[in-house]
């Protein structure tokens, strides 16, 4: 009989865990033994001089350092006895323990026993390193890499106290592991236990070990990955002990999952393993033939055994849910086994501990333990030279000596300068590692650097000295602005546009000033670079950092330097283009990539932070084109083109930038300083030569893109026109800034469309309706809407017939309107409004002084109009209706917060829809988002005719002081207009007729301020109040409302570019000719509906406030 005896919880081979595992354990893990398939056990002929031709024979000694996973604390626990785990089961040790046999214990000592009866140093049974059968297992429980050197020190005292070795002359196998301590505690003091200050420890132990121990092969076992811990402590269904994992390892596994803290954590991970591979592949440790280091990854990538059922299987740990049980020592034995049989370059490095580990066999053609030399493996080269060559024969200055900026060649320039932000400073170009991210490295830098020369530093100035080798300016070294080694690099790290006017005047003087520079007679290049923290500030208060705010800090800044071309005579002002930042964000969202990510939001929250589809990075998206576009406005206005000495030319190349990308597919971080947001030296060498083409290229004809990681070769002046590129010596004319006198030119634009027809047959759905099949149009609004004083003629007037969404006068060639549009479709378009009289407005029912409570009323009169109209067929008949209301209840709001609040704009808005949607048939509804009336403010500032007319009108936004709490409330009440109006439109609440669409069309959501040839807002599209729009104001609003409905829902343009073009206009898609709703662009109401998101800012707040506040009125 199999079982003639009672059966109880031991002899039915049941366990008392909480698990509710059925996993199956191979024979291998029961008995914890092994067997050994190796035939040839033999050590080499002659005792081997080489520590690269060391076979596992000829090992003599055997030693371990570390922590208690060395000591092996808890491996022979039994379940649920915690405090056992105190008990250091040293005889177990994975990498040093030797109780009885390979039979029954697998360890590394145990499988080397097997080919070295005669090898000392392993430990046996329990107790601290101080006992005699600790042996050389000198690990120590709870230690940290900064406590492995005290190890070592103890260590050799044994070693050479020990009179069964030979100290000189008996190979040592040595077993350094730790780095656990390190991570579980680092959240509570980050700098004591950074990456620098672990791998610092782990250098001064192998500094030790390389100094004082012959003969040794070390392996230096890689941290392991501790996040797969969090598995353990999170799972609901085992017996761990949570409260003493979070009082073992509480930095691990108490952070939430994607929270900052576990984001840390897991860059630190990284890091201790990056730089513990850096410590290794610098060859450190390789000057002598009989000693090395080799790192063992098979822990690296390691994932947490799992049951058969997916749960986390604890039967391989002891009972703290924390140290290893005998199962998992003997698992890392085998493993760290046949990783030093592995050649480098081929080691495992993700070794799955539930997996069965056969034990390999040295080869017969290498049966050594493998080094980077048996392996022929080679280190990356940790220092590479980033020099460059320059090919250019002639360098000659001009002959006599130019008097034109336009004929300047390299070697007429004297002077170099730079302004600007950390980028330029020269912020953490040659550092390593994140503390020594405030050196500034300033003689590195790429359009200011001196340091070395091209044969090995890329630097602008260093390209330059080719050809001068006199030219000054450039900075060296290291420091900040003020130290006399920055010289004329007047950059500062953390600068913003607002900062650089005084850049602007510290240079001019420190140029004015330096004997060795003569201010009138020498030629300078001044490189300006700024707009990173602009951009990454932008959502947290986009009214300052506005493109007009922008823009106006960089026409200030160049003023000061171009001031009647006397204050910096003789002058080539390279202006950068403003970097587009977006494609950063790849080095904080890849997962694959050591960067520090939870340092995001110190770096560049408004990109950095978020998903890819969050608001602000929308914004950060729209505002960093939008500075692109007002720098390119500014410099070609000619504001700076008015003497023969000076002159600004946009340097573009950053305007679009491509990531590099390693073999792998993921973002190559050496291009990047070690906060993956800073250039390191090797991008700076890139960028620099990138600078120095475009410097050459003629205007009209300069690189708009930057790759990383292309081969940039150093082009030469041309030999016709050996000049740096401006716009006069390549012939290139700026645009011819719009006259500001409407009467000049009309408005109209131009339009020819393959697909004018509408659809064959009339459409049921509005998801499939064709601008053609649009038969009847109407309006809802205020005064922008009833095109109050369109025409300067009669100021008091509504020019309903030049109203933008609803104006029908004359044709799209004369006057641009969303009527006029439609009738180049179909027309027999009916509704629109003519005229100025009440008698010719159609379907135009808006009403100067409205505000969202008088929509309600204009809907019914709306319906009742159409409803009773013989000229239509009101329920055959598609209507396009477009609503735009808002702006004098924000103009209101301060002085009666009920009747104006967000919830009663809201509930207006409703109702209005409401009534469309149940009472008319056949109709798409454009609901135009509520614009960012705080710019009104920065319009009224440069006009002081503006001011008090503007003032009367939007009180609630001219009246409160700047920063002051008062116009904080009112930003923040404008947003939630817009948040909550786009809740409405999403909410699904008009998505159950087929019929029927209401679309948020967000042009206004951000509005470039149309500037005028000195820079400041061109009054030509704003009538006489500074409040409404002129023609050419409404024909802009008519043009981005039109693309706006062919663009897909999530595409639209949320900016209007007020720049004067007849060809603006968009076609239908041929493929999908409609209107654009959330169904046929792909969406579901769900995929829309945004979340309130505290403080943050929506993404449609206003790149440039300023239009937007200028479309505000006076009981508009």
């Amino acid at each position: 009989q199999e079982n003639p005896y009672l059966f109880t919880y031991r002899n039915s081979n049941y366990s008392s865990s909480l698990e509710t595992s059925n996993t199956k354990e191979t024979s291998q893990e029961r008995s914890y033994g092994t067997n050994i398939p190796c035939l040839d056990r033999d050590p080499s002929d002659s005792v081997p001089v080489s520590v690269h031709n060391l076979k596992p024979a000829d090992i003599r000694v055997i030693a371990a350092l570390g922590d208690s996973i060395t000591v092996s604390n808890g491996a022979a626990s039994k379940p649920y006895d915690v405090l056992d785990v105190l008990t250091q089961y040293r005889g177990l040790s994975w990498s040093v323990g030797g109780n009885e046999n390979i039979s029954t214990v697998t360890t590394l000592a145990n499988i080397l026993r097997e080919f070295n009866p005669s090898l000392v140093g392993y430990s046996t049974g329990k107790g601290k390193e101080t006992s005699k059968n600790a042996a050389f297992n000198q690990a120590v429980a709870g230690d940290h890499a900064e406590n492995v050197p005290a190890q070592v020190r103890r260590l050799v005292d044994l070693m050479k106290n020990d009179t069964r070795i030979n100290f000189q002359t008996d190979w040592k196998l040595i077993t350094l592991f730790i780095g656990g301590n390190d991570l579980c505690e680092y959240c509570e003091n980050p700098l004591h236990y950074s990456p620098e200050n672990y791998t610092y420890g782990l250098q001064t132990t192998l500094d030790m070990l390389h100094r004082e121990v012959p003969r040794a092969f070390v392996n230096l076992v890689m941290v392991l990955s501790t996040t797969s811990l969090r598995e353990l402590y999170t799972s609901q269904n085992n017996r761990c002990p949570k409260m003493l994992m979070r009082v073992l390892c509480p930095c691990v596994v108490t952070p939430k999952d994607n929270s900052n803290e576990f984001k840390k954590l897991v860059y630190y991970n990284r890091r201790y393993q990056e730089r513990t591979r850096q410590l290794v592949e610098s060859g450190r440790y390789d000057t002598r033939d009989d000693f090395t280091v080799v790192i063992q990854p098979f822990l690296m990538n390691v994932k947490m055994p799992k049951t058969q059922e997916g749960l986390p299987d604890g039967s391989y740990f002891a009972p703290d849910c924390f140290h290893f049980s005998q199962k998992s020592h003997s698992q890392a034995a085998r493993a760290l086994w046949n990783n030093m049989l592995e050649p480098l370059g081929q080691k495992k490095d993700d070794q799955k501990v539930d997996d069965e580990i056969v034990l390999k066999c040295p080869s017969k053609d290498e049966p050594f333990l493998r080094t980077y030399r048996n392996s022929n493996y080679t280190y990356p080269n940790r220092t590479p030279n980033y020099g460059s060559q320059l090919l250019c024969e002639d360098r000659s200055p001009s002959s006599p000596p130019a008097t034109s900026v336009h004929s300047l060649k390299p070697a007429d320039v004297k002077i170099v300068a730079a302004l600007g932000d950390s980028l330029t400073a020269g912020t953490g170009i040659a550092s390593d590692h994140l503390m020594d991210l405030n050196t500034v490295f300033r003689g590195l830098s790429w359009s200011i650097g001196g340091d070395a020369s091209l044969q090995n530093v890329t630097t602008l100035p260093n390209i330059f000295r080719e050809f001068n080798v006199t030219i000054m300016g450039y900075s060296t070294g290291t420091g900040s602005e003020n130290d006399s080694n920055a010289f004329l690099n007047q950059a500062v790290p953390g600068s913003q546009a607002e900062h650089l006017p005084a850049q602007a005047r510290k240079l001019v003087r420190l140029m004015k000033t330096d004997p060795r520079i003569d201010l009138s007679a020498d030629w300078k290049l001044i490189v300006v670079q700024i707009g990173g923290n602009d951009v990454c500030n932008y959502c947290k208060d986009p009214d300052h950092y506005s493109a007009v705010n922008f823009v106006r800090r960089i026409q200030e800044t160049l003023d000061i330097l171009h001031e009647q071309a006397s204050a910096v005579p003789k002058a080539l002002v390279s202006l950068v283009d403003v970097m587009d930042l977006v494609p950063l964000r790849q080095l904080f969202v890849d997962t694959q990539v050591q960067c520090p990510t939870y340092m995001a939001d110190y770096l560049c929250s408004c990109l950095l932070t978020g998903e890819d589809d969050s608001p602000n990075l929308t914004m950060v998206k729209e505002a960093n084109r939008a500075y692109q576009l007002g720098l390119q406005k500014l410099v070609e206005s000619g504001r700076y083109d008015t003497h023969e000495n000076f002159t600004v030319i946009i340097q573009p190349f950053l305007r679009n930038v491509q990531i590099p990308l390693g073999q792998d597919g993921h973002p190559d971080v050496s291009y990047f300083a070690p906060d993956c947001f800073h250039p390191s030296q090797k991008g700076h060498s890139q960028l620099a030569k990138a600078l120095w083409n475009s410097v050459l290229q003629p205007v009209g004809e300069k690189a708009e893109s930057f790759d990383f990681m292309a081969d940039i070769v150093l082009a030469c002046p041309a030999q016709n026109k050996p000049f740096l590129g401006t716009y006069k010596n390549r012939n290139y004319t700026h645009p011819p800034v719009e006259p500001s006198d409407e009467s000049t030119k009309n408005w109209g634009s131009d339009l020819s469309c393959p697909e004018q027809a509408p659809s064959s047959h009339v459409p049921t759905s509005v998801h499939e309706l064709r601008p053609a099949d649009i038969k009847v149009i109407g309006a809802l609004g205020d005064s922008l809407t009833t095109a109050l004083e369109a025409k300067a003629t009669d100021l008091q007037r509504d020019w309903r017939g030049l109203s933008w969404s609803i104006g029908g006068d004359g044709a799209l060639e004369t006057q641009t309107t969303l009527p006029n549009i439609l009738k180049k479709f179909n027309p027999n378009l009916f509704g629109f409004s003519t005229g100025s009289s009440k008698e010719t407005a159609g379907f135009n029912v808006a009403e100067r002084g409205a505000t969202a409570g008088n929509m309600l009323a204009q809907a019914r009169e709306l319906v009742e109009l159409m409803r009773s109209s013989p000229e239509i067929n009101f329920k055959e008949d598609w209507k396009l209706i477009t609503v735009f209301i808002g702006g004098n209840d924000l103009c209101q709001y301060c002085l009666d917060k009920e009747t104006y609040s967000v919830q009663k704009y809201v509930k207006h808005l409703q109702d209005t829809l409401d009534v469309f949607y149940e009472e008319l048939p056949r109709v798409f509804v454009n609901m135009v988002e509520i614009l960012e009336i705080s710019g009104l403010r920065q319009m009224t500032a440069s006009s002081s005719k503006c001011t008090l007319a503007a003032k009367n009108a939007c009180p609630c936004f001219l009246n409160p002081e700047e920063n002051s709490s008062e116009l904080q409330e009112i930003k923040r009440v404008n947003r939630d207009f817009q948040t909550e109006a786009l809740q409405l439109i999403n909410s699904g609440r008009y998505e159950q007729r087929e019929d029927f669409a209401v679309v948020m069309q967000p042009f206004f959501r951000n509005t470039l301020m149309p500037l005028d040839r000195n820079g400041k807002p061109d009054m030509s599209f704003f009538a006489a109040d500074c409040i409404h729009f002129s023609a050419r104001g409404y024909a802009e609003m008519a043009i981005a409302l039109w693309n706006n409905m062919l663009q897909p829902v999530g595409e639209k343009q949320t900016y209007n570019n007020f720049t004067h073009d007849r060809s603006k206009l968009r076609c239908p898609n041929t493929k999908t000719p409609f209107l654009s709703t959330l169904r046929n662009s792909g969406f579901r109401n769900s995929d829309l509906n945004l979340e309130k998101t505290g403080a943050s800012v929506p993404y449609w707040a206003v790149i440039v406030a300023a239009v937007a506040g200028v479309l505000a009125g006076s009981l508009l």
